[in-house]
């Protein structure tokens, strides 16, 4: 059994966790080492997780399977759309996909987006990363690519959409 509830600021140690533990196995077969390493520095240090959430900058919401963490999604109105909201952060333990855990994180979501009043969910994903698929089967559409730096790096991505 699991439940989904909104994550707070003592939960960042615990997503910053979630997410070094998801990044390697989703991101080495399409990453250098060194990117990931830097890019989770850069995006999930404890400090950062914290002022997002502090500062309702995102928010994140936790997916608990027995009282354990195994499921993260953050989410929050672009900044550059404000009629749009972007899901920022979609990532379950390797051992728990599978499970519905993600649909059931973007299905939180969207309803907390119609709540909101809005009616578009955008995300980015690699272009390589297989959970591409799932958001196809969850009417997401391509609506452009794009190439995002990061430090020295870029990020080769989908930008998708679905209207909800």
């Amino acid at each position: 059994m699991y439940f989904i509830r909104e994550a707070n600021i003592n939960d960042a140690e615990t997503i910053r966790q979630l997410a070094e533990e998801t990044w390697w196995p989703t991101y080495s077969p399409i990453l250098e080492a060194e990117q990931i390493k830097f890019m989770l520095a850069d995006i999930y240090s404890t400090e950062k997780l914290a002022e997002q959430i502090a500062y309702n900058k995102q928010t994140y919401l936790l997916l608990i399977e027995d009282n354990v963490p195994v499921g993260f999604a953050a989410f929050s109105p672009r900044e550059d759309n404000p009629t749009v909201y972007k899901l920022h952060k979609l990532y379950c333990l390797p051992a728990m996909q599978g499970k519905g855990y993600g649909r059931a994180l973007i299905a939180e979501v969207e309803k907390r987006v119609k709540a909101a009043g809005f009616s578009a969910l955008d995300l980015n994903v690699n272009r390589y990363n297989k959970a591409k698929g799932l958001y196809d089967k969850m009417g997401f559409k391509v609506i452009y690519e794009e190439d995002i730096p990061i430090g020295p790096y870029f990020m080769n991505d989908f930008v998708m959409r679905k209207e909800l």
